[in-house]
């Protein structure tokens, strides 16, 4: 994929503008319905259902579905970085930067048992949106691109041979953790995710390699 991203892979996404308790109450129904029913199943009727409004007052706040979808997938991606982030310097900052390439596997892993028992949000979108030039697949290709920069840092950080190269391999694992979580096909899939990243980072690290990193959280 491609490596590059127009922001600082460590700050977060802009903040969404301050929605009314109406819109607040469109984009939290939206967001429960298209990730637990699918986009495409998913109805502005429902969802103005379940929001305890109209269509009319949807189609003010947002301008459509697609520009909802795109909200959703804002907002998820949103908390998702605030979550990662936060995760890996409050459990591995003082440990160094290997280990926080391995907790960003503990905070997927953290993050799957609270809010993704469906598997990833953004391939689980993805696959309802073919056209590359709707709003909300933009959304999923930036975030795709974030997560990518963010372990291309943190690879640099613990001195990786080829920051790129771990890069890939890392994002891959997480990728692949993801939609094995969402088939249920196996059994702790990051936790395998997170056994093979250890092992790519004793063939990318110079020297004794990830000793203190295996020291970190226990696999999940």
């Amino acid at each position: 994929m491609g490596k590059g991203t127009a922001e600082s892979t460590t700050a977060q996404s802009a903040a969404p503008e301050e929605l009314t308790p109406g819109a607040r109450r469109i984009l939290d129904a939206a967001s429960a319905l298209f990730y637990a029913r699918g986009i495409t199943a998913v109805g502005v009727d429902l969802i103005a259902k379940e929001a305890g409004t109209t269509k009319k007052t949807l189609y003010d706040r947002f301008g459509g579905k697609d520009a909802l979808i795109a909200a959703y997938l804002r907002e998820r991606d949103r908390r998702w970085r605030s979550w990662l982030t936060s995760w890996v310097a409050g459990h591995a900052a003082a440990t160094g930067a290997p280990a926080q390439l391995l907790a960003t596997f503990d905070a997927l892993a953290e993050w799957t048992q609270q809010h993704n028992p469906r598997g990833c949000g953004f391939v689980n979108a993805a696959a309802e949106l073919p056209d590359p030039a709707h709003p909300g697949r933009r959304v999923i290709t930036e975030q795709k691109h974030w997560m990518h920069g963010y372990l291309r840092e943190l690879a640099v950080a613990a001195g990786a041979r080829e920051p790129e190269r771990l890069a890939d391999r890392l994002l891959v694992l997480h990728e692949g953790a993801m939609v094995m979580r969402g088939l249920a096909l196996v059994d702790d899939p990051v936790g395998t995710a997170r056994a093979l990243a250890e092992l790519a980072l004793r063939d990318a690290l110079p020297g004794p390699g990830t000793d203190a990193a295996a020291d970190g959280p226990a696999q999940r």
